[in-house]
């Protein structure tokens, strides 16, 4: 089977979620013996010659990432009905490619990475009527959206982001519901997003397949860094809204209780591009910031407890599995543990509270057994159903159902 696979930002290195998945989409289909077409935006931070894409794609095509301008953005949110999401990749020189790409090859599938890409949906029907399409939802985005409105009217200070998610969230909840009826597949990333997409497919068929890590490469113990006693860590791409506001969250109401009882505990937070709100955080005791790092595993294996106080967003999270494969122990809310297996729940500590968050963190902190216990059940559980080999299956199964294989 030919596939003509559509990404937001080139699938390596493996830097962020969206990245993570959809390169082990690709290898995983490469694998099976399927051939793949890439098509992605690429800000030339990487030369396509270093990473393993030439060998695992039959063409890899990119172009730049398009320029949106602040002025351009806000004209568009006042002037425009499309959400703000479906036009932050807006590209006549992408879509010129893809046109270019469509007409000179022929595909059985063609497969839109994210939400941002169904904004190429028309496109493609337009030159290959033929091929099947499938919608990979990385997110439900309505739900998202609603979400993220939930918490930030709580807070008088963000009550201008609440209004954008509550707009945002009918704004794109219209067009995902066009996305998902104009679709042959639609695949969802958690129970709980299938749930949400589901409503807007007149079968009501949304095929799940979560999302995954190759496990071998987290297991391994590298790079050995000595971060100190009682370490933290939460990772993740940091001018992501739900990674600001967890670690607001954290360092504000949960952090200064785990200070209390153990001085000494320090949180690092790993990930590239901190938001404004995130910097002002080093200014806080017992926190660092590291930015971009070209590997978050040696801060996952230094470690002592690992934490995921999310209050927002969907699907399943990555920067968890990550964690889980490389043994650390993790304290995590419900709402960032929904989406996985109850097994891997059961391999973490969860709480939603403040009192209770931290209570976990300590307990952990003062407990190596334990910490070592719940590490190697993380480890196990993650490789049995949240190793891309496991999951690959689920996709090959949706394609079937479509009449593809």
């Amino acid at each position: 089977m030919h596939i003509l696979m559509l990404t937001p930002i080139l699938p390596y290195p493996l830097h962020q979620g969206g990245a993570i998945r959809n390169f082990g989409i690709l290898r995983g289909l490469h694998d099976a013996d399927h051939e793949v077409t890439l098509l992605s935006f690429h800000d030339d931070s990487t030369a396509l010659e270093t990473t393993p894409l030439p060998s695992l794609c039959a063409a890899v095509h990119t172009v730049p990432m398009p320029q949106r301008t602040s002025t351009r953005r806000v004209r568009d949110l006042v002037l425009s009905r499309q959400p703000d999401l479906l036009r932050r990749l807006s590209s006549p020189i992408f879509e010129d490619c893809l046109r270019s790409v469509l007409d000179s090859t022929r595909f059985d599938l063609v497969q839109f990475e994210g939400f941002e890409m169904t904004s190429y949906l028309a496109a493609v029907r337009q030159e290959q009527p033929s091929a099947k399409l499938c919608y990979d939802a990385h997110n439900a985005e309505y739900s998202l959206q609603q979400a993220i409105f939930q918490v930030d009217r709580e807070n008088l200070r963000r009550l201008p982001a609440a209004a954008y998610s509550f707009i945002q969230s009918r704004r794109i909840a219209h067009f995902e519901r066009e996305v998902c009826r104009q679709v042959q597949c639609v695949v969802a990333v958690s129970k709980e997003d299938a749930d949400s997409l589901r409503i807007f497919r007149p079968d009501g068929h949304v095929s799940v397949v979560p999302n995954g890590i190759f496990t071998e490469e987290y297991a391994e113990i590298r790079e050995q860094l000595d971060l100190g006693d009682h370490v933290l860590v939460f990772t993740g791409k940091m001018d992501y809204r739900p990674n600001v506001d967890a670690m607001q969250w954290f360092t504000d109401a949960i952090l200064p209780l785990v200070r209390a009882e153990i001085p000494d505990a320090q949180l690092y937070i790993v990930g590239q591009r901190p938001h404004a709100r995130v910097e002002m955080l080093r200014d806080k005791a017992n926190v660092a910031i590291t930015g971009w790092v070209s590997d978050v595993r040696p801060y996952l294996h230094a470690a002592h407890v690992y934490v995921a106080p999310l209050r927002m967003g969907s699907g399943t999270r990555l920067k968890i599995l990550e964690a889980m494969s490389a043994g650390c122990a993790v304290v995590a809310t419900s709402f960032a543990a929904s989406g996985l297996s109850t097994e891997a729940r059961s391999a973490m500590l969860i709480s939603d509270k403040e009192s209770t968050f931290s209570s976990a963190i300590l307990t952990l902190l003062r407990d190596p057994a334990k910490r070592q216990s719940l590490g190697t059940a993380a480890q196990t559980y993650v490789r049995q159903h949240y190793d891309w080999s496991a999951l690959i299956p689920n996709l090959l199964a949706a394609y079937r159902e479509i009449g593809l294989g």
